[in-house]
């Protein structure tokens, strides 16, 4: 807290005036005599004053204008707000040319063997670069059966998910198939993630904007530094357990689901899902925001997700659709039992505290984009706020188009039968003129 802060705050402790008791026959004798107006009990440790308006992290949202008409103004504070760049002017600059790139592809899935052996190929002949592959796909039998791949596949680097550490070993990624290869790039970065460039060759390829067709082209041009780029925030999970022991031997039931490596802390790039699981009951879930009791869930669970996951479950539960360049984080209630528990967006900074109601019946479960589904017992929390790491996105367009693309071709929406124009607006529509109404009406009292 800066000077003239702590000048005015004493200036206030020594203006306030205490409310002294005063007779009630005397108050209604005289109206000099009259009750003094209540006050507020006036802080007067200035330790005390500084926590009321210092925060320990930023809404993620610029400075406002600090001025109010001729009095108002906002108290200064000694935290530093951090500016926003304009998501427009994102755009994708190399320092030096890249190297390295991971390939991702979509497991299980024939379909997407060719175009895999094409871009490998491509980008090893042509560009010379060093291709990373994971372990797993050398051993996929269909694609070893290709004549092509088998010349190469000596030249590819291999790693195990959960094993090797990518970070700074990896310039950007290829993601072959659908929005999961980018949930999965996602999970294998934990920290910093380098730019991702997504085909479509899966299901509904919502965050998955570039065709194959002319991938030569594409890639090139991102190479060479020209397109534009989407930052897609991230949700920090921490995982804050009462008794570890009791965790180990109840998560041993669920020991045969596809599991990674157990952490205190992840990130997610869609949703961060609490629901009841296998119980009957309802779920009973504390909601808590900056430290603050808001509110309990009791329902089938909760959703909370980044504006790239208000697109996901999220979308399917009733949440508005945010765009992915908004600070926000939206928070879904599923099934709740109350008519008014509508979903809610909070700003990007907050931190939300989750957990099991000591009320509640039973325990509760959590997932992770889909994965790492453990249990959430009474005692246990969740702590999730906005990650300073997100996702670097290359867009085929713009954020705008890439986005409303996605929202017409994957989601179809607003997609309605185009209502028929009136007769006596036929010639209007058809000349294309820009008439107003007010004038058709003019035009028709004229000629009556």
């Amino acid at each position: 807290m800066r000077d003239e802060d702590i000048q005015l705050a004493l200036q206030m402790a020594a203006n306030s005036i205490s409310v002294e008791e005063e007779p009630l026959g005397a108050a209604i004798a005289s109206p000099e005599n009259s009750p003094k107006p209540l006050r507020k009990a006036v802080v007067f440790d200035l330790n005390e004053r500084r926590k009321q308006f210092r925060r320990t992290r930023s809404l993620n949202a610029p400075s406002p204008f600090q001025q109010f008409g001729p009095c108002g103004r906002i108290m200064k504070n000694s935290a530093v707000v951090m500016q926003i760049q304009d998501p427009a002017s994102q755009r994708l600059t190399w320092y030096k040319p890249p190297l390295t790139v991971l390939v991702i592809k979509k497991v299980s899935d024939a379909s997407v063997l060719t175009p895999f052996v094409q871009l490998v190929l491509w980008l090893l002949q042509e560009k010379n670069m060093v291709v990373w592959v994971e372990s797993a796909v050398l051993d996929d039998a269909l694609l070893n059966e290709d004549v092509q791949f088998r010349a190469i596949r000596d030249k590819l680097v291999t790693f195990k998910d959960g094993r090797d550490d990518l970070t700074d070993r990896i310039d950007f990624i290829v993601c072959l198939g659908g929005d999961g290869t980018l949930l999965y790039a996602s999970l294998l970065f934990q920290q910093s993630v380098p730019p991702v460039m997504a085909f479509h060759l899966g299901s509904l390829g919502f965050l998955t904007p570039f065709r194959f067709d002319n991938f030569q082209e594409q890639l090139t041009s991102v190479l060479e530094g020209h397109a534009a780029l989407t930052l897609r925030s991230r949700l920090r999970c921490v995982m804050h357990r009462r008794s570890e022991k009791r965790h180990e031997v109840n998560h041993a039931v669920d020991a045969n689901a596809p599991m990674f490596p157990l952490a205190d802390t992840i990130l997610v790039l869609n949703e961060v899902v609490i629901d009841r699981g296998p119980s009957p009951y309802l779920s009973n879930i504390d909601l808590f925001l900056d430290g603050k009791y808001i509110t309990s869930v009791q329902g089938d669970g909760l959703i909370v997700s980044s504006p790239t996951g208000s697109t996901a479950y999220a979308v399917a539960a009733g949440a508005s659709m945010i765009h992915p360049s908004v600070p926000a984080i939206m928070v879904t209630p599923i099934c709740p039992h109350s008519l008014s528990f509508r979903p809610i967006v909070v700003p990007a900074g907050v931190e939300l505290k989750i957990s099991v109601s000591p009320e509640s019946r039973n325990t509760s479960w959590v997932s992770f984009d889909g994965r790492n589904r453990q249990e959430l017992f009474h005692g246990d929390s969740l702590r999730v706020t906005t990650s300073i790491y997100p996702v670097p996105s290359i867009c085929a367009q713009d954020q705008i188009s890439d986005w409303f693309a996605s929202l017409a071709d994957g989601l179809h929406w607003n997609v309605r039968k185009r209502q028929k124009c009136l007769d006596e607006l036929s010639d209007l529509t058809a000349s294309g003129s820009e008439d107003t109404f007010d004038e058709i009406e003019n035009t028709k009292m004229y000629d009556v």
